[in-house]
């Protein structure tokens, strides 16, 4: 019985790759998000947080203190951003647990968020930088980005564009420990 070859190999028979080159694999697709996100976030602040103060939509003064007693989340998002929205979950489902600001970047009115929030039952406290002052001053450029601020008033993460539940609670949870 001939078995049939087909553009020089065996039918039937599969070559399998070395788990090393998988490995390799992964670690170059690694790399390349960690220059991606590098690239994004090249204008943000790092170093001592900058001052945060503002009116949150509830009517209550937040500001941001020079030494948080446990890890914080700055997070940087917009009515009209795709990517928020489908991040909102994930910021909403931290800020249950944790502390948690949002700053809501040239989105209109403070009812036009209010409206926006109850649209998409999220119960955030959140200022709004209509002018883009805050933004501005924190060097964000585009949303959805968040800062991870350690107990020492330090940013430790910058993150630009979507990042899961998970990834947030691991680098808050890495503020928090380093």
């Amino acid at each position: 019985m001939r078995r049939r070859r087909i553009f020089g190999k065996e039918r039937g028979k599969r070559r399998r790759r070395p788990i090393g080159r998988y490995i390799l694999e992964a670690l170059l697709v690694i790399a390349i998000i960690i220059g991606i996100n590098s690239w994004r976030t090249r204008d943000a602040v790092s170093g001592e947080a900058p001052d945060l103060a503002g009116m949150t939509l509830q009517g209550d003064l937040f500001t941001l203190p020079e030494n948080p007693g446990e890890p914080l989340l700055v997070h940087f998002w917009a009515t009209w951003c795709p990517v928020c929205n489908l991040q909102d979950s994930n910021i909403a489902a931290l800020a249950e647990d944790y502390p948690v600001i949002t700053v809501a970047m040239s989105s209109g009115s403070d009812d036009d968020i209010r409206e926006h929030l109850q649209k998409e039952s999220l119960e955030l406290e959140v200022i709004n930088d209509d002018k883009g002052l805050i933004s501005s001053s924190w060097g964000v450029k585009g949303v959805p980005t968040t800062f991870i601020i350690d107990t020492a008033g330090e940013i430790r993460f910058v993150e630009t564009g979507y990042t899961t539940t998970l990834g947030l609670r691991i680098r808050r949870w890495l503020a928090e420990v380093l």
